[in-house]
């Protein structure tokens, strides 16, 4: 009932920025929580960034000051701002939203992935 699709991704250098886009559709009154979770090679999935309807924000340690997760609810869709980037920041970045006002591995909907590439 509700899609998520991910845009946004690609390779940029060190230092540089992206700015990555999620647009939901379907039921997406039924939404709470959306965010970003990104997962690298032999890594375990983090998750990165959420907000909730409220607008209530939440970042990981490593990215806090340097990117900025946004919503716009009349469009459906969440924003991560990527800033200052770097080559640990290489990884698939996975949207994912849930009726509830918190995310989880287990949340109802994920989109499928976008490719986000730093090079050193």
């Amino acid at each position: 009932q509700v899609q998520l699709v991910e845009s946004g991704g690609g390779l940029v250098q060190a230092g540089g920025s992206l700015r990555l886009s999620c647009a939901a559709s379907g039921r997406t009154f039924s939404i709470d929580a959306m965010g970003w979770y990104r997962q690298a090679p032999g890594k375990q999935r983090e998750l990165v960034a959420a907000i909730t309807s409220g607008s209530s924000t939440y970042y990981a340690d490593s990215v806090k000051g340097r990117f900025t997760i946004s919503r716009d609810n009349a469009k459906n869709t969440v924003y991560l701002q990527m800033n200052s980037l770097k080559p640990e920041d290489t990884a698939v970045y996975y949207c994912a939203a849930d009726r509830s006002s918190i995310l989880s591995s287990r949340s109802g909907y994920w989109g499928q992935g976008t490719q986000v590439t730093v090079s050193s």
